[in-house]
C-alpha cells in the first residue's frame, strides 16, 4: 500500500484470480470505507425462531400474492354493470370499487410488510464509514461494487431461503399483474365493436330508435317515474338546466325510465342566453342550425377528463368544469378558452316539437362526448 488509507491497486492477473470476498473487501478499501460492524442476525442457523421469522415473511408474501389474484378476479369477474338501487343485485354492483380498492391495497400492504420483516430480520445491520471522494467510477470500481452488490445478497441468506422467494415471486408477480390488468383490460375488447348502436361509443341515450321518434328533454326530479319535460318559457334568460332524453315509448318502463338518467354521456346543459349576447354567438361550421333561438344545448361531459361541466356563468357566458378548472365559451360553440381542455364540448341539436311546444333533440352528437379515445373520428 503506498499510504495507511490507499490500498495498491492489484494487476489485471490479480484481479482476475479474486474471488467474490476478495473482491467486494477491496473494493470498499479503493471506497474509503471501513466496515465497522456487520453481525449476522441468526449466527446459529436453523433455529426455530430463524424458522418462524422466514414463515411469517413468506406469509405476508404470499397473502400478497392472493390479493393481487383476488383484485384480478374481481376486476375480470365481479358485477360491475350498473344496477338501480331498488333492485336486485345492487348490493355487489355498489361492492364493485370498494372491492377493488381493499384487494389491490392489500396486496401492496402486504408486500411492503414482507419486505420490512425481511430486511429486519435477515438483512444484516451493518455499521460502515465512508470518506468523500471526487471523481468518475473506472474498470476496476465497476467489478468490485458488482462484487459487493453480490456479497450483499449472499449475506442477506436470501439464495438459501426458497419459501422466501417463491412466496415474493408469487406476490409480486400476481401485484404486478393486478396493476397492469387495468390499462390492459381497455385492449381486451375493440371499443368500436359497437359503435353503429345505441351502446357504440359514437352514439348516446339520445341516439333514436327508429325513423321519426322524438326525443323530449326532460328534467331530474328525483323520482324517476315522474316525467316533467321543458318548455322555452320555462327558463329565464341568462339561465341554464340539465336536461336528459326522454321517450314516450319509455312511459310505464321504470328500468328504461332510470336508465336514461344514469347513462353517463346522456346530460345535456340546456342553456337560455341573454337576447344581447345571442346576438354575439360564433357558430360551428356544419351546426348552424343545432340551436333553437337562444336556447343552446351542449353536452356536460367536459372533453379533458369527463368531468361533469356543471357551471354556468351568466356574466361571461362561460361553461367551467370544477374538476380541473376548465372554462368553455358559450358564446364560441363551448370552445375551451381556459385549462387543460382542447376540445369543445359537444353540441346537441335541438327544436321545439310544434305539437306540443316541448323541446325535442333533432339527432344525436355528431361527435363522441366526453374525453378522448382510440382513433377518435372527431
Amino acid at each position: 500500500m503506498s499510504d495507511d488509507k490507499t490500498p495498491e491497486r492489484p494487476s489485471e492477473e490479480e484481479l482476475a484470480r479474486m474471488d467474490r470476498d476478495e473482491l467486494s473487501r477491496l473494493g470498499m478499501k479503493l471506497d474509503g470505507v471501513e466496515l465497522v460492524e456487520a453481525p449476522d442476525p441468526w449466527p446459529v442457523k436453523g433455529t426455530r425462531a430463524e424458522k418462524r421469522a422466514e414463515r411469517a415473511v413468506a406469509f405476508w408474501f404470499v397473502l400478497a400474492g392472493l390479493a393481487g389474484l383476488a383484485s384480478v378476479v374481481a376486476f375480470i369477474w365481479w358485477p360491475a354493470a350498473y344496477v338501480p338501487p331498488d333492485e336486485d343485485g345492487y348490493f355487489l354492483y355498489s361492492l364493485y370499487t370498494p372491492v377493488l380498492g381493499v384487494t389491490l391495497g392489500l396486496a401492496i400492504l402486504a408486500v411492503g410488510v414482507g419486505v420490512l420483516m425481511y430486511t429486519r430480520r435477515f438483512i444484516p445491520h451493518e455499521i460502515a464509514i465512508q470518506e468523500r471522494h471526487d471523481g468518475g467510477s473506472n474498470e476496476l470500481d465497476k467489478k468490485t461494487i458488482l462484487a459487493q452488490f453480490a456479497d450483499a445478497g449472499h449475506r442477506s441468506t436470501i439464495a438459501r431461503r426458497s419459501a422466501i422467494k417463491r412466496s415474493l415471486a408469487f406476490g409480486g408477480g400476481v401485484l404486478g399483474l393486478a396493476l397492469t390488468v387495468v390499462p390492459l383490460g381497455a385492449f381486451v375488447r375493440n371499443p368500436h365493436a359497437q359503435s353503429d348502436n345505441e351502446e357504440g361509443l359514437l352514439h348516446t341515450g339520445w341516439l333514436p330508435h327508429e325513423e321519426g321518434e322524438k326525443i323530449f328533454l326532460r328534467r331530474d326530479t328525483g323520482d324517476a317515474e315522474e316525467v316533467v319535460l321543458v318548455r322555452p318559457e320555462d327558463m329565464d334568460a341568462g339561465s341554464m338546466e340539465t336536461v336528459f332524453p326522454y321517450r314516450e315509448s319509455e312511459e310505464g318502463d321504470h328500468e328504461a325510465l332510470v336508465h336514461a338518467l344514469k347513462r353517463s354521456d346522456n346530460p345535456v346543459m340546456l342553456i337560455r342566453l341573454r337576447p344581447e349576447d345571442a346576438q354575439r354567438v360564433v357558430k360551428h361550421a356544419g351546426q348552424e342550425d343545432y340551436n333553437y333561438g337562444d336556447f343552446y344545448a351542449y353536452t356536460k361531459i367536459c372533453s379533458h377528463l369527463g368531468c361533469p361541466t356543471s357551471l354556468y356563468e351568466q356574466r361571461t357566458n362561460r361553461i367551467l368544469c370544477p374538476c380541473h378548472q376548465s372554462q368553455f365559451d358559450a358564446l364560441q360553440y363551448a370552445k375551451p378558452v381556459f385549462g387543460p381542455a382542447t376540445r369543445k364540448l359537444a353540441q346537441l341539436p335541438i327544436t321545439v316539437d310544434e305539437e306540443t311546444g316541448y323541446f325535442i333533440a333533432t339527432g344525436d352528437f355528431i361527435e363522441p362526448v366526453g374525453p378522448a379515445y382510440w382513433e377518435r373520428r372527431s
